[in-house]
């Protein structure tokens, strides 16, 4: 029996070790993609970006592909480079429409306020200016929650959501305890500065967004016409219990929790991710209930 629990043991442990090594080569490998080290580069790539003069500043946008529109939105301080393994996946069937957010990236906007409701608007006006009436939209983090805003206050824009990784509150209602000790000593560090650098103020701008904001009643999420997919790592920075709850206030959703996944499910789930998203916007959403439950 002792040997027998020895190599249960010994088995664990390879089997950790080995998904350890995977993702310092998932990390490494997206980290050399986002800098353009290998293939084309994402979010510095002019033969497929524009800027767009809306709401006073200049939005920059790449678009790849083309059929149906979908949207792509990235979370706090990210750019159009973090989604370097979903571009390549949709743009083979979809027209990739994809931008860095208000103050990140190269859309660069020296405002002091940010706002998710703020950029949730911005991509409304960018689709405009598109000239598209709809699209499919795929948020993660901070963008999941300008995707869940965009739905909200714009519903006419969204044909489905897929959001992972997005929160409603800013408290440990929704994000874990040890996460906000790792990032508001920083918040407050840069709000009792009396002089702030360019960098600083940027920074600021960012971080007061991510601990002071959002404020999304549930009622709101009730008002979400559009199918969406619920996405989060059953270890990620938000607890599942809250991507549980966005998940059964939103009117028509489905839920996927990742197993064995933190924050970064389009990452470190590449693969899995894609499909899965594709599939739901490729399928009709399914009302189960009564019978349906069985099967």
């Amino acid at each position: 029996m002792k040997k027998y629990f020895a190599c249960l043991l010994l088995l664990q442990f390879a089997v950790t070790f080995a998904f350890s090594q995977n993702l310092d080569s998932i990390q490494k490998d997206w980290t050399a993609r986002m800098g353009g080290k290998l293939g084309i580069p994402y979010g510095n790539n002019a033969s497929a970006g524009k800027y767009y003069d809306i709401r006073g500043f200049k939005m920059y946008c790449e678009v790849y592909g083309t059929g149906k529109p979908l949207l792509i939105i990235h979370g706090n301080g990210g750019s159009i480079s973090n989604f370097v393994y979903q571009v390549p996946y949709f743009s083979q069937k979809y027209k990739v429409i994809i931008a860095d957010s208000r103050a990140q990236g190269k859309s660069v906007d020296s405002g002091d306020s940010l706002t998710y409701e703020m950029m949730a608007d911005d991509y409304d006006a960018l689709l405009d200016a598109m000239k598209i009436d709809s699209a499919y939209v795929i948020g993660w983090s901070d963008g999941g929650i300008n995707a869940l805003l965009l739905a909200i206050r714009h519903p006419e824009k969204v044909k489905k959501l897929a959001v992972t990784g997005a929160n409603l509150r800013p408290d440990t209602t929704a994000v874990y305890q040890e996460v906000w000790d790792m990032v508001r000593p920083e918040y407050s560090t840069l709000k009792q500065k009396s002089t702030l650098d360019t960098k600083e103020k940027e920074e600021l701008k960012l971080l007061r967004l991510l601990c002071d904001q959002p404020h999304i009643p549930l009622a709101d999420l009730h008002t979400i016409t559009a199918p969406a997919l619920v996405m989060g790592g059953d270890h990620d920075v938000i607890k599942f219990e809250h991507t549980m709850q966005i998940f059964q206030n939103i009117p028509k959703a489905y839920l996927w929790i990742l197993p064995n996944s933190g924050h970064s499910t389009p990452v470190v789930y590449s693969g899995e991710f894609n499909k899965k998203v594709d599939d739901f916007f490729s399928t009709p959403y399914r009302v189960i209930k009564q019978q349906g439950r069985f099967f």
